[in-house]
């Protein structure tokens, strides 16, 4: 990766082989005006086309993957889909591949990030889970997809909402007791009567239970970050950033 380009880009750091190769975006590096300001990558949230496609021209100069990515509809559900299929955007949630220079990608702002690699760096995974989508079970359905012993995977959770700043209702923390009593541990009391929702601990919390025993990242905040990172919560309309893996 060119020097230029190294505050646009968040590189993990986790111990995946060295062919594989993953990045998330700042909102750093692009065109776009405000309230897209300034590498917007999504093409619905309001933003000139033009600068869109001016955006992922230089993400893809930045990152270095050969083949477009396998952009998609994300809806909040736990479908995953091969990104060698993907010829237009699909109702998608996650997309793995073994397909070399083929990029898996999810656009987040605020929602959670996930990618997904296997030790021996033959398959990758990317994975868009906002609350719904953890609650839906995309991580537990990206984990399979996979193909591989769940025990041979590394995960890395992307820049996301952080528990200072994820206030929810008490349907939603119902809803994951309901799933895992466990997670009590997710969720404590904000000042207003509702619940501060750790979306981190939850997403970890599934790693775990779907058999991941390696689990990095999950050090960011979207909202409280504001010059770095889009967030829906704080403004809307903004933009969206992408977390991307691909086998080189």
């Amino acid at each position: 990766m060119d020097k230029q380009w190294a505050e646009a880009l968040i590189v993990p750091d986790w111990p995946a082989p060295r062919w594989v190769r993953a990045v998330s975006t700042t909102r750093f590096g692009g065109v776009s005006d405000a309230p897209h300001d300034c590498l917007n990558l999504a093409e619905h949230v309001g933003d000139d086309p033009s600068h869109v496609a001016e955006n992922r021209r230089r993400l893809a100069a930045m990152a270095g993957y050969p083949i477009e990515p396998a952009w998609l509809q994300q809806v909040h559900g736990q479908q995953v889909v091969a990104a060698e299929t993907v010829r237009a955007p699909v109702a998608a949630d996650a997309a793995w591949t073994r397909e070399k220079g083929r990029p898996c990608v999810v656009m987040t702002a605020d929602c959670l990030p996930v990618l997904l690699c296997d030790r021996a760096g033959t398959v990758v995974a990317a994975a868009h889970a906002g609350w719904r989508g953890l609650a839906g079970g995309v991580i537990a359905a990206t984990v399979t997809s996979m193909g591989v012993s769940p025990t041979e995977l590394f995960a890395w959770l992307g820049p996301a909402i952080g528990p200072a700043a994820f206030e929810v209702g008490e349907e939603v923390r119902a809803i994951f007791l309901s799933l895992d009593a466990g997670a009590v541990g997710c969720f404590r009391p904000s000042p207003a009567g509702r619940w501060m929702a750790d979306i981190y601990q939850l997403a970890r919390r599934q790693l775990t239970q779907s058999g991941v025993p390696a689990i990095f990242g999950g050090d960011c905040c979207t909202f409280s970050e504001a010059e770095r990172f889009f967030s829906y919560r704080r403004e809307n309309p903004t933009g969206r950033m992408a977390s991307l893996i691909w086998l080189s």
